[in-house]
C-alpha cells in the first residue's frame, strides 16, 4: 500500500516514518483492496499536553475512510487510529461479503 506522510508546521524523522509506514501496511491483512493512505500529523499549539492530532485518510475502492485522533505522542495517535481503520475495513469487508 501506498502511504503518504503529510508533517504539519513541523520536521518529521525517519523513525517516525517508518512506524507509520510499517503500521499502516498491517492494514492490508484486515482488507486486501486498500489503494493508498494519506497520514496528516500535526502539532496544536495549546498549553493542553494532548497536542499531537493524527488524520488518517485511507482510499479503497468506492470508498474513503477518515479518522482522527489526538494524543500526547504520534505513536499513540497512529496506534489508536490503525485500531479504529481495522474495525472500519473489517465491517466494509464483511459488508462486501453478504452482497455477493
Amino acid at each position: 500500500m501506498k502511504v503518504n506522510v503529510h508533517a504539519v508546521n513541523f520536521a518529521v524523522d525517519g523513525k517516525l516514518v517508518n512506524f507509520v509506514q510499517g503500521r499502516m501496511d498491517k492494514l492490508e491483512k484486515y482488507y486486501d483492496r486498500v489503494v493508498s493512505s494519506d497520514v496528516y500529523l500535526k502539532v496544536e499549539k495549546t498549553s493542553e499536553k494532548e497536542n499531537k492530532i493524527v488524520e488518517v485518510k485511507v482510499n479503497v475502492p468506492g470508498d474513503d475512510f477518515l479518522v482522527k485522533k489526538q494524543c500526547k505522542t504520534f505513536e499513540e495517535a497512529v496506534e489508536l487510529s490503525a485500531e479504529s481503520l481495522e474495525r472500519l475495513l473489517i465491517k466494509r469487508k464483511e459488508k462486501i461479503r453478504t452482497h455477493i
